[in-house]
């Protein structure tokens, strides 16, 4: 089976891009993300229960409890930010196929949560898991890697 899907499609396969979070989302999310790393978790918490479906905030609880070394934590933001991200892809048009590319910003709350879900699937043991995390990086943008500088390296 070949690694890369042959698209007879004109054009070959859509690419999904997010809508941008609301405005005042975003601030809070920003306001969140300057304070110490000691206040940043409950009020990334606090951001995240206001606006359910900013991806972004679930993907940083996810990433300051990885970086705690609370993996399963991590893990369970991360699978809520996963999910949320594939309901906001379906109502964006996606339908299980076709590209979600790191190039546009909306789209890494999606993306991160789902890299942090693998790091912390195989922090875990579930490796069969972090492996298909992976490999669905790996579909939505082939060839594309996340931006440096926002996360750290695994």
């Amino acid at each position: 089976m070949a690694s890369t899907p042959i698209d007879l499609r004109p054009g070959g396969l859509p690419s999904t891009v997010l809508d941008p979070a609301p405005a005042v989302a975003a601030a809070s999310m920003a306001a969140a993300l300057r304070l110490p790393l000691a206040d940043r978790r409950e009020n990334l918490a606090d951001v995240a229960a206001q606006w359910p479906r900013l991806l972004e905030a679930w993907a940083e609880l996810g990433r300051t409890a990885a970086d705690g070394g609370r993996h399963v934590e991590a893990y369970a933001y991360c699978r809520v930010g996963y999910h949320r991200g594939l309901d906001a892809l379906r109502a964006a048009g996606w339908r299980g196929s076709g590209y979600v590319r790191w190039a546009e910003p909306t789209n890494r709350g999606f993306l991160w949560s789902l890299l942090g879900l693998g790091r912390a699937a195989a922090a875990i043991g579930e490796h069969d898991e972090a492996e298909r995390c992976a490999q669905f990086l790996a579909q939505l943008d082939p060839g594309g890697s996340p931006p440096t500088g926002e996360w750290p390296a695994a």
